[in-house]
């Protein structure tokens, strides 16, 4: 993803690191889950499936990525109980210059013991290792580890082979059942000698748990041991904070999800400004037949060099379950 080079969707990542935090409280999920219960309970049992899923996103900056992937599992009983292989085509256009493409191959694969989940993929480009896994509990002191490597996709990173390896941890810190407070602590390893360190805390408050409505202080700080190194957005210090409207609500087994937010941003060597963010979900029932899931995001965070910026991403995918 672009923004996982210091930008949007490095937001969007660590967001989907401390997910539960981030989202309306458990209660209300489980009610929704209880008064919708998945296919399951009605007797369809899949053992395989197939899966195509689309990815793309554009910038300010004439960025542009599309990433389109077909899962084929042979073990298959739903979104957090698979194995199987993946193919995806990734095509990267920085800057509005010359498109380049990347084919890889990935091992999927997700299930459960106890009370831990796990969930990911590990594969190649045909030059280094790629891929994403995370482990999560179910506790109320919710704990979740991941670890994440990819390629930059700036010019640099394209011409050079520049990536970086991700890892780190979230955490739920619960206060009650309307108060939550969320940390994330990772450290950013890229090509060459910059380090960087990641710390996120955010605050949750239910306003109304029947309607899936939560009030968020999401703040995020990151430094950089070598600012500048390439040409992705690395200043020595960054920090944001964001005050976001979230939504989320279930109907016939549907989730859907709507938050907003607006705040303020700021790096080494600059004023404060506006910071902004929208994104929006949906995604039905976990155990049927046919699933699809479908988002938008927008942001305003820089990726490049350049202090304005704009952000967009989308993303599609349906599985047939068999």
């Amino acid at each position: 993803m672009n923004a996982l080079t210091g930008g949007a969707a490095l937001a969007l990542v660590l967001a989907a690191a401390s997910a539960q935090a981030q989202s309306a409280p458990e209660t209300a999920q489980q009610t929704a889950r209880a008064e919708h219960p998945d296919s399951v309970a009605a007797g369809f049992l899949p053992r395989y499936a197939v899966g195509a899923d689309l990815f793309a996103s554009t910038d300010a900056d004439n960025t542009d990525v599309i990433k389109a992937g077909v899962n084929l599992d042979w073990r298959y009983r739903g979104p957090d109980d698979y194995l199987g292989l993946r193919i995806e085509t990734a095509s990267f256009k920085p800057l509005g210059q010359k498109s380049t493409e990347d084919q890889r191959v990935y091992v999927r694969f997700a299930d459960k013991t106890g009370d831990w989940s796990w969930k990911g993929q590990v594969g190649t480009d045909g030059d280094t290792v790629l891929g994403a896994v995370s482990v999560h509990n179910d506790a109320r002191f919710r704990q979740e580890y991941f670890i994440e490597r990819e390629i930059l996709e700036t010019p640099l990173g394209l011409e050079k082979g520049l990536y970086y390896t991700f890892l780190g941890g979230a955490f739920d810190l619960p206060v009650n059942d309307r108060n939550n407070f969320t940390v994330m602590a990772g450290v950013q390893d890229f090509t060459g000698d910059n380090v960087r360190t990641h710390l996120r805390l955010n605050y949750i408050h239910v306003l109304k748990p029947e309607w899936g409505l939560s009030a968020q202080l999401r703040t995020r700080y990151f430094h950089s041991s070598d600012p500048g190194e390439y040409d992705y957005f690395s200043p020595k210090n960054y920090v944001e904070v964001m005050p976001v409207l979230q939504v989320r609500r279930y109907y016939g087994g549907w989730r859907y999800v709507v938050a907003g937010g607006l705040g303020a941003q700021k790096e080494t060597g600059s004023d404060w400004r506006n910071a902004r963010y929208f994104n929006a979900q949906v995604t039905s029932p976990p155990v049927r037949e046919w699933a699809f899931t479908a988002g938008l995001t927008y942001s305003n965070t820089p990726v490049a060099r350049g202090y304005t910026y704009d952000y967009t991403q989308v993303n599609f995918g349906v599985t047939r379950a068999f």
